[in-house]
């Protein structure tokens, strides 16, 4: 059989009623009125997965990629259409779904893999290697309610993982744990890759969607909007999170005329922000908007190793300032500064700036960093009567995801060239 995976013509339609009255009307309505507003969380979905192929499915949140695992998976049914899976399936999805509180960490084991299809023999001939890859003890003989939540997720994903199914799915399961227990979790994915397992692969990571996957399904509002090449459907998902459906140029153009785009929004409200951002100092200019533009000329959240980016913030000034300077810096989820410059050390002269007047500060980069998630802060600053001076500074602003498919040790990528005679 040459496919693992096909989804044909997949609808999933939810009846939405204002009231809960509402249902009760209608199914007591001798007139067959209708009270419920029918919602399509997949309409006419299909696509298909061969073996040995590694797909990711892409799309915003309620674009339909949960609802399809649970059908492809058997937890929910579909309105119309039909799924049609060829080999046995271990889903990460809601790890631990299916666990009786009440038994041991051993008698959960034997509940999930029957539950996964797998007989007691099975699970016998893998036990050792779940325990193993769990790493929880002795509490494996307690009950699973006297367990943390890190012991809990641990033994989950070790269930699911080490069944050795023909057809992984994976929904945004990779992170559990510490990051020890992360690096063994990687490590099996890659095995699984690497024999070639039949692997689905949901997540909001694009580096892992770049360096795992054959194929890309992006989802739109329960529709498929295209599949095709990581890097291609890549591109597409970046216009989906910036709410771009239709335009294929670069908008570049439109953030180099200083202007406000010409929607009326500011740059920023495209971008991912921090809801909690730290905003400070004394009001003799304010940091109005700010953008992040890729290697493309686009607006958005993502950037990608290795290319150039382009990091902008416009100032109003409410007071006459002399040599203001402008900074922008890269910090990790943690809070550590990896990397910043400001427009005093790139040695820029701003002069004086009166008041009333707007500045745009334009920095152009190289992305070296890892993969992974960081915040921006931007600030504008000064000396004044040779006093540093913060004008305005805001602190971990917005999220930029940097997107690779190679990361290497540490902080930065030296762009090293080896080789072994």
């Amino acid at each position: 059989m040459e496919y693992a995976l096909r989804v044909k013509d997949v609808s999933k339609v939810y009846r939405l009623y204002n009231k809960p009255a509402d249902r009760l009307k209608e199914s007591l309505s001798p007139f067959k009125k209708i009270y419920h507003k029918e919602y399509y969380a997949l309409k006419n979905l299909s696509f298909d997965v061969k073996r040995g192929e590694c797909v990711g499915l892409l799309g915003v949140n309620g674009a339909g990629k949960s609802t399809v695992l649970k059908i492809i998976t058997g937890v929910l049914n579909p309105t119309s259409g039909e799924v049609e899976v060829n080999g046995k399936i271990s889903a990460l999805l809601e790890l631990g779904a299916g666990f009786n509180p009440e038994y041991t960490g051993i008698e959960n084991i034997y509940l999930n893999g029957t539950l996964l299809g797998f007989t007691r023999e099975e699970i016998d001939a893998r036990i050792d290697e779940i325990l193993a890859f769990a790493d929880i003890g002795d509490f494996v003989y307690q009950p699973v309610k006297t367990y943390s939540s890190g012991m809990f997720v641990r033994l989950a994903f070790a269930v699911a993982i080490n069944i050795d199914p023909e057809i992984l799915i994976v929904d945004e399961a990779l992170s559990v744990g510490d990051v020890f227990f992360q690096a063994k979790c990687y490590k099996k994915f890659d095995d699984f890759k690497k024999s070639g397992k039949t692997i689905l692969l949901v997540t909001h990571s694009l580096s892992s969607v770049s360096k795992y996957c054959d194929r890309v399904v992006v989802l739109d509002a329960g529709q498929k909007l295209d599949e095709g090449e990581p890097s291609e459907m890549i591109d597409l998902y970046k216009k989906l999170l910036v709410n771009d459906r239709g335009a294929t140029a670069p908008i570049e153009e439109e953030v180099e005329n200083d202007d406000v785009p010409a929607a009326g929004e500011e740059w920023k409200t495209k971008l991912s922000l921090n809801p909690n951002i730290d905003s400070y100092g004394n009001g003799d200019a304010e940091i109005t908007d700010f953008a992040i533009l890729d290697e493309k000329g686009r607006l958005g959240s993502h950037v990608t190793k290795g290319e150039y980016c382009t990091i902008k913030m416009k100032i109003k000034f409410n007071a006459d300032v002399k040599d203001p300077i402008f900074a922008f810096t890269i910090v990790n989820l943690q809070g550590t500064d990896i990397t910043g410059t400001n427009t005093m050390y790139e040695g820029i002269d701003t002069g004086l700036v009166k008041k009333g007047e707007v500045r745009t500060a334009t920095f152009r980069q190289k992305i070296d960093i890892q993969g992974g998630e960081y915040l921006i802060s931007f600030g504008c600053t000064g000396f004044r009567d040779g006093e540093f001076v913060v004008y305005h500074r805001l602190y971990r602003a917005v999220d930029i995801s940097v997107v690779s498919d190679r990361n290497t040790v540490g902080f930065y990528d030296m762009n090293s060239e080896a080789s072994v005679k």
